[in-house]
């Protein structure tokens, strides 16, 4: 066998292997949305196959008392309000870092990362005690507030990409007269863009598909998440599996979607900071 033999040998066994591992991946989600379309009976004596029988109204009684629409208001106020918040400290925080280069910026930066080593499960309680001294428990805007301390994860994507750009620019927009506030929108925010919409989409899918703090900070039904919706449909004693699937297909939907579209950004995002840096 030559050299090329070989190499055609090991490509092929590559491709099948990842295919193989892209399909067991892919089984759970075939699970879940083959069956939002059965029902119980279909479900149990049938899993992975096709409905013998599709069933679309799950899809109708998912809607029916409205939860699911008020649940999607919810969760779409909690998510462009928390990662415009993110984004933007996490921005001006690198900003400030990279713009004034001295020993308080190092500390500062320092002491970022320690808070980010920091797991959340960890401060759960004392930011429970804190937010309810304030009367921001079981509120949407007690649950912004949480979310911007994801920020410091946006401030470690964007200071390596901000700190890449080079001095001169800033040099040189002090020259003409211009402010730090001025500087950061004008010229930096504009250059770092690729590094912002990778942010925004990560955060995005984060706070879309996060339960820990939701079910923790919210108690009130109109006031519920999506993912709590998922939950709530499991039931103590009986629970309809294929409404379960069907409010799973409901929640992730918008995810998937907004990914589809977005992944382009991501990677040339990602690719643009590393070659930059």
């Amino acid at each position: 066998m030559n050299r090329s033999q070989r190499f055609l040998l090991g490509k092929a066994a590559r491709t099948v292997i990842v295919l193989a591992l892209a399909l067991l991946c892919a089984l759970p989600l075939w699970y879940v949305l083959i069956n939002s379309f059965k029902s119980s009976i279909d479900m149990i004596t049938n899993p992975m196959g096709l409905p013998k029988h599709w069933v679309f109204s799950n899809f109708g009684d998912a809607f029916s008392d409205g939860t699911m629409l008020r649940s999607f208001a919810n969760t779409i106020i909690l998510t462009v309000a928390g990662v415009f918040l993110q984004v933007l400290i996490g921005s001006m925080a690198a900003f400030g870092i990279v713009y004034k280069r001295s020993t308080f910026t190092k500390i500062v930066g320092g002491v970022l990362m320690v808070a980010f080593s920091i797991p959340l499960q960890a401060t759960l309680l004392p930011q429970f005690k804190m937010a309810a001294a304030v009367g921001l428990v079981n509120s949407l805007l007690g649950l912004v507030v949480l979310y911007t301390g994801s920020s410091v994860f946006c401030y470690f994507l964007i200071v390596g990409y901000m700190s890449s750009l080079p001095s001169e620019l800033f040099e040189a927009a002090k020259i003409d007269g211009a402010g730090a506030g001025r500087i950061y929108v004008r010229i930096v925010l504009p250059l770092i863009k690729p590094i912002l919409t990778t942010v925004v989409v990560f955060q995005t899918m984060s706070t879309w598909n996060d339960f820990l703090l939701p079910s923790v900070f919210l108690s009130s039904t109109d006031k519920q998440t999506v993912v709590l919706q998922v939950y709530n449909a499991v039931q103590k004693f009986s629970t309809n599996w294929p409404l379960f699937m069907t409010i799973t297909v409901i929640t992730l939907i918008p995810v998937f979607i907004f990914f589809f579209f977005c992944q382009k950004w991501i990677v040339s995002g990602l690719v643009a900071g590393s070659v930059k840096g």
